[in-house]
């Protein structure tokens, strides 16, 4: 086929795709129908999760790549939620943070996102139903857990109904040559994943604190002699040459994000449970209180603890493991565990982040 009548064949076909888009989108009403009836929430991250396992099942040896399809069902479901219902993303901003890229890695492009300063202020928007979801960090791969995220769960009434595994590439960027660099801004986070860059590259310039990479990069467009570390879309945003890409100090710089809200998600088969807990004052109480989940056989993948800021040397665990609260197995565990502690809080059951096979 010549040129002309390949373009043919591709009209038709996409002819035929914006027909089946339509008649999807169709359903996706009736669907936004019956949610509204029974009240079930317009993200449904169970629902995601079988649709992204189908690619995975059912995906032929074509020359499109599976994430490729992956991202462009991201926008067929994004287009979706907007259909059943205005959606509003709170998010750790400004715009063009890493929180802001995780989420529209999430969420795509047809829902409505709010910049947050504070991660209280996400909690706040989603506990007060101003947003239907937030989205914040808890954990990168380099420098540990984000703390704050975890304490706001202490007193909030939020759940976790999904999580975001994010690769995080940092970029330096300035109006200037590396050799007249004076400054560098950033988020403090940041500064501890590049760390090595630094000293070996610009030993002798200032480090100074922002409050977010899109903050630093305004920041370094405004002043002579400043540079940022932020990311690529910051870099296009405040019209600054990126001098050196990729410059965290571990190739494998991963952040994990939490989307809260006010329900948790049905089981998908393939769900993670995180819990928060304080021990009673006695010996052998954290052994006592890890009996249960050996006992059931379940699989523990995070604990970590924190100062309960309440009294001297008393602390809140954090636990993840896999299950759904309502798998009998996982209820009938949380129930014995609650028995042997001061409080336990279940702060969401959802599907858990299935790691890219190499």
């Amino acid at each position: 086929m010549d040129l002309s009548q390949l373009r043919k064949r591709i009209d038709e076909i996409d002819e035929k795709l914006i027909g089946l888009l339509n008649d999807r989108a169709q359903l996706v009403l009736e669907v936004g129908k019956t949610k509204a009836k029974s009240g079930g929430s317009i993200y449904a991250p169970d629902r995601e999760t079988q649709i992204y396992q189908k690619i995975d099942q059912t995906h032929p040896q074509g020359v499109m790549p599976k994430d490729s399809i992956k991202a462009i069902y991201r926008e067929i479901m994004s287009a979706s939620i907007a259909l059943e219902k205005p959606v509003t993303i709170a998010y750790l901003g400004p715009e063009a943070t890493f929180t802001h890229l995780a989420a529209l890695s999430k969420f795509g492009t047809s829902v409505e996102y709010m910049p947050i300063p504070t991660i209280n202020e996400v909690f706040r928007e989603v506990d007060e139903k101003r947003t239907d979801y937030g989205v914040i960090p808890v954990e990168n791969s380099i420098e540990g857990g984000v703390t704050h995220s975890l304490d706001m769960f202490i007193d909030s009434d939020v759940k976790i109904c999904s999580e975001i595994y994010f690769g995080i590439e940092h970029n330096l960027m300035s109006n200037n040559e590396l050799r007249d660099i004076k400054r560098v801004y950033s988020n403090p986070q940041v500064f501890g994943q590049c760390r090595h860059w630094l000293q070996v590259h610009l030993p002798k310039a200032e480090l100074i604190d922002t409050a977010s990479t899109t903050a630093a990069a305004r920041r370094a467009q405004q002043e002579d002699g400043a540079a940022a570390i932020a990311s690529k879309l910051a870099a296009t945003i405040y019209n600054l040459p990126m001098l050196f890409k990729g410059i965290q100090d571990f190739s494998q710089n991963v952040t994990r994000f939490i989307v809260i809200s006010k329900k948790m998600p049905e089981p998908s088969k393939h769900d993670k449970t995180s819990i928060i807990l304080s021990l009673k004052d006695k010996v052998g109480a954290l052994y006592e209180m890890l009996e249960p989940i050996r006992k059931a056989k379940v699989n523990m993948t995070k604990i970590e603890s924190r100062p309960s800021k309440k009294k001297a040397w008393d602390y809140y665990f954090f636990i993840d493991f896999e299950g759904h609260v309502q798998d009998a197995r996982v209820a009938k565990m949380i129930d014995q565990m609650d028995a042997k502690v001061k409080f336990l809080k279940v702060l969401g059951s959802y599907p858990a982040y299935t790691a890219k096979k190499a």
